[in-house]
């Protein structure tokens, strides 16, 4: 196989669902992809959802945090609920927007940047008062969306779609593969990730994944990486074709 990634195996840590992508990218560029999903999710059921898809019906404003958030998001709005036609829509990053997209959504907001900081920063969101917010996530997160709108005047909601688990999985092959030198680098999507995997390795997997370059779509998760003890952590641009790109060009420093 020839390309920029020839004979490098690169471990893809996404869930089942959003891995394909990544790893024909890999393919593509010529090395291999070792898929070992290192978190699941999963939807919340709709009977669950009652209360916050009634306040989603009566916003003013919705916002999906994540591709996973328009993917289950959405699902749970055809399923019981609606979107209210005037509401304005926001998404957090140009994945989101392309999943929305899918989903048949358009005119949809988004920011250049690939987090909350850079939504708050769009001139939209700041006259918010009396504004009626449905943040669309998965349970639990960042807080600093939501208090930033309700300091900025807004009522703010959350539509929470999906859970993010640890997966049951056996890491005997991939920590095989991993001592014998097969695997060359990492990637992981979140933090949560990252110390999923770290769990699903155990012991001894901990000083191999100390020592294999880590690549990471957003400063936060390189830093938490790094707080983790990896040796050699990269930040990338965002999306998987930051990801890849990240990979290509550091391999191509570290010859």
């Amino acid at each position: 196989m020839t390309g920029p990634l020839a004979g490098r195996t690169v471990l893809v840590t996404r869930p089942t669902h959003q891995a394909a992508v990544l790893a024909q990218a890999i393919r593509t560029a010529g090395g291999a992809a070792f898929e070992f999903p290192a978190l699941t999710i999963e939807a919340v059921p709709l009977d669950e959802l009652a209360v916050p898809l009634a306040q989603l019906a009566a916003a003013d404003i919705a916002i999906f945090i994540s591709p996973n958030a328009a993917q289950f998001g959405m699902a749970a709005i055809r399923a019981g609920g609606a979107l209210p036609a005037a509401a304005r829509i926001f998404a957090v990053g140009p994945g989101t927007l392309r999943a929305l997209a899918a989903q048949g959504l358009d005119g949809v907001v988004t920011p250049d940047g690939q987090d909350s900081e850079a939504l708050l920063a769009l001139p939209q969101l700041n006259e918010v008062a009396g504004k009626r917010v449905v943040i669309v996530r998965g349970v639990g997160g960042r807080a600093l969306l939501a208090d930033t709108l309700r300091a900025r005047g807004a009522q703010v909601d959350f539509l929470e779609c999906y859970r993010r688990l640890r997966p049951q999985a056996d890491a005997a092959a991939l920590l095989a593969c991993w001592q014998t030198g097969g695997i060359d680098a990492v990637t992981v999507a979140s933090a949560e990730t990252l110390h999923n995997l770290a769990a699903l390795l155990g012991a001894p997997g901990t000083p191999l994944l100390r020592h294999t370059p880590l690549f990471a779509p957003h400063e936060k998760i390189a830093e938490a990486a790094r707080r983790f003890g990896i040796a050699d952590v990269i930040a990338t641009p965002g999306g998987d074709a930051g990801l890849v790109e990240g990979l290509i060009n550091w391999f191509r420093d570290n010859q």
